[in-house]
């Protein structure tokens, strides 16, 4: 029986950049940084949340991916066509100030949704996410 995800991909064009992007800009911390040969596994995750981890997955050839799907793959990213999902916060217009203080890209301030307020920004390498607060 499947009980829960605990981690979930984002690809990434510079690992180290991206983990500052989310440790220094979003708050999160780095849960598991370990080089094994080529390969570097990168977790990080809000402080509050201790079940789940976004993996920091570099865009590169090897093992998981041919240098064509790394072309693509990364061509969509680069576009802002795959999102990351949504970043739950406790004060939406608190946290896009900060946000934006800190540098975040955001497609606009945030607006009334019927699912709450949302408002949507990019990592460092394009990837999307929604920042929203429930009704």
């Amino acid at each position: 029986m499947i009980l829960k995800q605990s981690h979930s991909t984002l690809y990434v064009f510079d690992q180290e950049r991206a983990k500052a992007f989310y440790t220094e800009k979003l708050g999160f911390e780095v849960r598991e940084d370990a080089t094994l040969g080529a390969f570097r596994w990168l977790t990080v995750a809000p402080k509050t949340q201790a079940d789940h981890c976004m993996i920091l997955m570099a865009l590169t050839a090897g093992a998981f991916m041919d240098q064509a799907t790394v072309d693509a793959l990364g061509e969509l990213v680069k576009r802002g066509k795959l999102g990351g999902g949504v970043l739950q916060c406790d004060d939406i217009q608190r946290t896009y100030e900060e946000l934006l203080a800190k540098g975040v890209e955001f497609k606009g301030p945030p607006r009334q949704m019927p699912y709450g307020i949302e408002a949507m920004f990019v990592d460092d390498s394009g990837n999307f996410f929604s920042l929203g607060e429930k009704r």
